[in-house]
């Protein structure tokens, strides 16, 4: 079955981040790829102050992120602010276009630039732009192009480059794919989420939903107060039961052991590439300490509702299992701590919102430091006392609880 890519959520499409220092010409060359005014050019340095994101569908890249970023070497209090949130917007980047001033040359910190790139394997492109002003173009050679973004001066040559580096990096993965054969019957339990707009599934729910439809499998989906009653009107058995986390402990109650379960969240987690290390995270549950903080993060903003999964039921549930006086900070969206050596643990949401890069850019500042991390869906299981059974669809997952 195929899948429209142009209805492609943001954290599933190639995140690409433009960059360099101030007036090489960086929101030029953005708005010369994307045909559009996507930035504010202007000949003062630093008009980009903020980094400036969008999802939108370039031939041939197809559905991507294009990010443009302030100046890396933007100077004084306000200008280290900028160089911060740009240098965090890397943490998000599948591949990287380092635009350079053709005049020029490369300049200290495109250097740094592209050290940094490689410590992270973030495949890039060197841009060098402003070849109008060349009497003779160089050629274009390796990883390297020169460009003119005021002519259009081979920025066709840039979005194939960029192409063929996306392309060499994408890979198959699916959320359960590999679980799942085609006409087998999975029956997703959805509580109306109180958070999701009126009428609509949330995220997870939507991408799982569409995921066993690419591999022809049966979606049946119920509230958990319909679990029950759907299981036996069926005249075979699923070949898995996946659950919202909040629903955990009666879909576990309601679900035959010898029907494989486990929820939205701990699929994502896998999918992000970060439950192995969401399962060690877990341990850390119980050896909490008085005075412990918690961190719990969530990869997107919404609206919050008096009974949050995030800041209210997971801090109480938390506090309940390991019989603790903690304190608890939360974050959403972009913020999250680059040293957050002063929590116990953290708690992250399932990254449905984020893309791989950026999900396991926060994993490695929670490992450099110490610190384990585990997710919502796993904490959950782990306080209801069903770990085992939400993870034994993994077996390489399993054997963490073994160690």
């Amino acid at each position: 079955m195929n899948i429209n890519l142009s209805n492609q959520v943001s954290a599933e499409r190639p995140h690409i981040i433009f960059c360099g220092i101030r007036n090489a010409g960086k929101s030029s060359v953005v708005n010369a790829v994307t045909g559009q005014n996507l930035s504010l050019v202007s000949d003062t340095k630093g008009t980009t102050t903020d980094p400036v994101q969008k999802a939108m569908e370039i031939l041939p890249l197809g559905p991507v992120v294009i990010i443009d970023t302030p100046g890396i070497d933007d100077e004084g209090e306000l200008g280290k602010m900028r160089v911060d949130r740009a240098m965090r917007t890397i943490d998000k980047a599948d591949a990287a276009v380092l635009v350079a001033d053709g005049t020029k040359g490369l300049q200290k910190p495109d250097v740094e630039l592209i050290s940094v790139f490689k410590e992270r394997k973030i495949p890039y492109i060197i841009a060098f732009n402003k070849s109008d002003l060349f009497n003779e173009v160089p050629k274009s050679e390796g990883n390297t192009v020169y460009v003119s973004a005021e002519l259009g001066t081979n920025i066709n040559r840039l979005k194939d480059m960029l192409a063929e580096l996306i392309n060499r990096e994408e890979n198959d993965k699916t959320l359960l794919g590999d679980l799942v054969e085609e006409n087998d019957v999975v029956i997703l339990v959805t509580p109306i989420d109180s958070s999701a707009p009126k009428g609509r599934l949330i995220l997870p729910q939507q991408q799982t939903i569409r995921d066993i439809l690419a591999v022809n499998a049966i979606n049946i989906v119920v509230r958990e107060t319909e679990l029950k009653a759907a299981l036996s009107k069926l005249s075979v058995k699923p070949k898995l039961v996946i659950t919202d986390s909040q629903a955990f402990a009666k879909v576990s109650a309601d679900t035959p052991e010898d029907i494989p379960l486990t929820s939205f969240s701990i699929l994502f987690a896998r999918y992000k590439g970060n439950l192995k290390e969401a399962v060690r995270g877990a341990a850390m549950l119980d050896k909490l300490k008085d005075g412990d903080k918690i961190l719990i993060s969530e990869g997107c903003t919404h609206h919050r509702q008096c009974e949050d999964i995030g800041t209210v039921k997971l801090p109480k549930m938390i506090s309940e299992y390991s019989g603790k006086k903690l304190n608890f900070e939360f974050t959403s969206g972009g913020e999250f701590p680059q040293n957050p050596s002063e929590y116990a643990l953290i708690v992250h949401c399932g990254a449905c919102m984020l893309n791989e890069r950026e999900m396991q850019s926060r994993i490695r500042y929670a490992t450099e430091y110490g610190v384990p991390i585990t997710n919502y869906g796993i904490t959950i299981a782990q306080v209801t006392g069903i770990l085992r059974r939400a993870v034994a669809p993994f077996p390489d997952i399993l054997k963490e609880l073994d160690k």
